[in-house]
C-alpha cells in the first residue's frame, strides 16, 4: 500500500462524534451529583468533629501510658483518614465542575464514582488493625478480677477481629449505598438511557 492509498483511506474514514448530553439530561444529572457533594461535605465535617472529640477524650485519659497509646492510635487513624479523604476530595472537585457534556465524559464520571466505592470500602476495612490495637489496649489496661489466660486473650482477639472485619465491611457497604450508591445508580441509569 502506498502513501496515496493511505491518504485516501484516511480521508474516507467517517469520524463518529460522541453523543452530546441534552439540557434535560444534564438537569437530571445535576440533582444526584449535588446530593453526592452534599453528603461528602457532611461526612467530612463529621470526621473532623469525631477526631476533635477523640483527641479531647485522650487529653483526660490517665495513666500517661494509656493516654500516649490512645493518642498515637488516634493520630494513626487520622493519617489513614487524611489519605482516603484526599482521594474523596479529588472526586468532590471533579463532580463540582459543571455536569459532563458528552456520553464519554459521563461514562468516565461513573467509572470514577465506582472506583471511589472501592476506596470507600478500603477505608472502612483499613481500620481493622486499629481495632486490634484498641483490643490490646483494653486487655492491658482494664483491671480484671482474675488474670486472663493466654487462650482467653487469643480467643477474644481473634473473635473481635473477625467480627470487626465483617462489621466494618457491612457498615461501609450500607453507609455507601445509603449516602452515595442510590445516586450513582441513578447516574448509571442515565448513562444506559444515553447508550440507546
Amino acid at each position: 500500500m502506498n502513501i496515496d492509498e493511505l491518504k485516501n483511506t484516511w480521508n474516507e474514514d467517517i469520524v463518529e462524534e460522541t453523543p452530546e448530553i441534552s439540557i434535560e439530561q444534564s438537569n437530571k444529572l445535576n440533582l444526584p451529583l449535588e446530593k453526592i457533594r452534599k453528603n461528602m461535605r457532611v461526612e467530612f465535617w463529621w470526621m473532623i468533629g469525631i477526631f476533635v472529640f477523640a483527641f479531647l477524650v485522650c487529653s483526660v485519659c490517665r495513666p500517661f501510658k494509656l493516654q500516649l497509646y490512645i493518642t498515637v492510635l488516634i493520630a494513626s487513624m487520622l493519617i489513614v483518614t487524611v489519605f482516603f479523604f484526599s482521594k474523596f476530595f479529588k472526586l468532590y472537585n471533579e463532580i463540582s465542575n459543571p455536569a459532563p457534556k458528552t456520553y464519554d465524559s459521563l461514562k468516565d464520571l461513573v467509572m470514577q464514582l465506582n472506583l471511589n466505592k472501592q476506596y470507600y470500602l478500603s477505608y472502612y476495612i483499613s481500620f481493622a488493625p486499629f481495632l486490634v490495637c484498641e483490643i490490646l489496649i483494653v486487655l492491658e489496661f482494664i483491671p480484671w478480677p482474675k488474670p486472663l489466660s493466654e487462650l482467653k486473650i487469643a480467643v477474644i482477639l481473634i473473635s473481635t477481629v473477625t467480627a470487626g472485619l465483617f462489621l466494618l465491611y457491612f457498615v461501609g457497604r450500607f453507609w455507601y449505598q445509603r449516602y452515595y450508591g442510590r445516586y450513582i445508580q441513578y447516574i448509571e441509569d442515565l448513562l444506559e438511557e444515553l447508550k440507546r
